[in-house]
């Protein structure tokens, strides 16, 4: 197995994420869906690679040959890396037994290039290790039977204004320090794609989409918030939730759901994933946060099927 094979589980982000989207779900919101187990084939191919760059000449070859941007030949390789030809290329046959670097013939010399799959399988083997990159079910199964979603009203936009200022309270919502007022949020959030959940006559918590890029080819592209109030977490609110986002979606031609968490959020993460969302990588100090560098976890959901 190439690194290429790994390619199938990355999905580039073509269109900028919005600011984190506003998930407020404690522990006890959810549980983590049963793990699934690494495949053996996989654990072997990935054994391999890791076993392959062991050696530190190898990851400064490997390096070397990245950041060059273009065919290198053997003998730059060894005069820039201060080694011997022979040592060069040894490692250099190594590094292409497993599929990270390709090597060709011109006349007298011998060219590398790293192979394309190695950019995108290389760094993401890793998080399947690390269980980063889980199975994609549809949703939720196991709804609350005492909560109801239904479309977001005129008469709803208090509560949902409320519970978007307890979300931002807990400091691990989003970037936002304050409510947008009803009619950004009213601009900003897809029609027909707006749900807040009731328990007992009161709303407890909300989700919206919004798109994702005003350009025409990325409609059906739309980026995910969900939100829970104060005294409703716990209680399945955010599963209801997002079963009626997904599905709605699914229904409508949206073919990608997208959205941003803070790592530190493990409850929302694993929402998300039962959900059907998947990690595609981590963004590392990508913008302050009362004052404070902070990381986001990017994640997807991709319809199963979609039209020709």
């Amino acid at each position: 197995m190439q690194p290429s094979t790994f390619v199938d589980t990355l999905v580039a982000m073509s269109a900028p994420p919005r600011p984190l989207s506003s998930t407020v779900l404690p522990l006890s919101d959810v549980s983590d869906p049963a793990p699934a187990q690494l495949a053996a084939d996989d654990a072997a191919t990935y054994a391999e690679w890791f076993a392959c760059l062991a050696d530190p000449t190898r990851v400064r070859l490997l390096h070397a040959v990245a950041v060059a941007g273009h065919e290198t030949t053997v003998g730059e390789l060894h005069t820039r890396l201060g080694i011997s030809q022979s040592t060069t290329s040894h490692h250099l046959r190594k590094l292409a037994d497993v599929g990270f670097v390709t090597v060709r013939k011109e006349g007298t010399a011998t060219l590398v290039s790293v192979d394309p799959a190695c950019c995108t399988g290389l760094p993401h083997a890793a998080d399947a290790v690390m269980g980063l990159l889980g199975p994609r079910p549809c949703c939720p199964a196991d709804l609350p039977g005492d909560v109801t979603v239904r479309t977001l009203e005129t008469r709803d936009w208090p509560d949902v204004r409320r519970i978007y200022a307890e979300g931002i309270a807990t400091g691990h919502a989003t970037f936002e320090t304050d409510v947008p007022d009803r009619r950004e949020l009213d601009r900003r959030w897809l029609p027909g794609h707006r749900w807040v959940a009731d328990v007992d006559g009161r709303v407890a918590g909300w989700t919206a989409l919004t798109a994702a890029s005003t350009d025409p080819v990325y409609a059906g592209v739309a980026e995910s918030a969900v939100c829970v109030g104060a005294g409703f977490r716990g209680r399945g609110v955010g599963k209801a939730l997002l079963h009626r986002q997904v599905t709605a979606a699914d229904d409508t031609g949206i073919w990608t759901l997208q959205t941003s968490t803070f790592p530190e959020d493990r409850a929302s993460l694993a929402l998300h994933r039962s959900a059907g969302y998947r990690t595609l990588g981590v963004r590392e100090r990508i913008a302050r946060h009362h004052g404070v560098w902070r990381d986001t976890v990017l994640l997807e959901r991709r319809r199963a099927v979609d039209d020709d």
